[in-house]
């Protein structure tokens, strides 16, 4: 009668992700300490949206003779602000630790290169996400209704964490490419500010001109904010405005596509272009 072992060979593959999670956190706890070291760190990038928000959408609504829910509306296109203006500071981060900070000894660790990707990606997405919350709740502190389901905050997330993820790839890849800090701020207005415009956030893309607005159907952003305001205010008219399909789910269900192979994309290509560049 053979004895039943004690215990049970997982496989390398599972070994491997495992032992990777140790490596990953330290290099995760390490950038938010770099990131948050004070408060102040984490409500600057917030006061630009929070103005949005609690300032210019009431005077745009008085201003223009828009209903209440036009707040809303504006609000939840902030957060096309707050995001790439959050992933794109983080990278500036990661530039300064290229060229002053441990980035050179964590290159010579044992450990994949990918993982310091990963872990500054964790932080970043973390940070914007705090900062989402603080700006929702912000608007409900201020007055302005939202109107979510348990499936339409998951909307909202999914969108929010995948644009954030592809986001926080494109200051990744320039904070490898990019060799001064002036260059890299130089680039920042057109990546995240000039998209926000054309995106959905103030008015509906149908309002813009005919080539801008097919130009606006390719931006993630304008995916995202579509989603975002489907999940949490129960507006499909951003979706059908970029698909024109009678279904807002099936609609909803291609504008995530979108998003999901924005941010998987632009992943695996900060990781192809950090490591490229971490060899030369």
């Amino acid at each position: 009668m053979s004895a039943v072992p004690s215990t049970v060979a997982l496989p390398r593959r599972f070994g491997l992700r495992t032992q990777a999670l140790g490596p990953l956190s330290t290099l995760a706890r390490r950038r938010f300490q770099l990131t948050a070291r004070t408060p102040r760190e984490l409500v600057v990038p917030l006061l630009t949206p929070v103005m949005f928000a609690l300032v210019i959408a009431p005077a745009l609504r008085t201003a223009l003779h828009t209903p209440a829910s036009y707040e809303s509306f504006v609000a939840i296109g902030t957060a096309g602000l707050l995001i790439p203006l959050n992933t794109m500071f983080a990278g500036i981060g990661v530039l300064v630790d290229r060229h002053e900070g441990a980035q050179r000894e964590l290159l010579a660790a044992p450990i994949p290169r990918a993982l310091l990707v990963l872990g500054n990606l964790l932080v970043a997405l973390a940070v914007t996400g705090l900062q989402l919350a603080v700006l929702i709740g912000v608007a409900l502190a201020r007055g302005i209704h939202f109107d979510a389901s348990t499936a339409g905050v998951g909307w909202f997330l999914a969108a929010a964490a995948l644009f954030t993820i592809g986001m926080y790839g494109i200051a990744e890849i320039l904070a490898s490419r990019v060799p001064k800090q002036e260059e890299y701020i130089a680039r920042v207005p057109a990546i995240a500010i000039l998209p926000w415009f054309l995106a959905g956030s103030l008015f509906p893309i149908t309002a813009l001109p005919a080539a801008l607005e097919w130009v606006a159907r390719f931006l993630p952003l304008t995916h995202g904010l579509a989603l975002m305001r489907y999940g949490l205010l129960g507006d499909g008219s951003g979706l059908h405005h970029i698909w024109r399909l009678s279904s807002t789910t099936a609609s909803a269900g291609l504008s995530l596509a979108v998003i999901a192979a924005f941010a998987l994309l632009l992943t695996f290509a900060s990781i192809r272009v950090f490591t490229r560049s971490a060899i030369r």
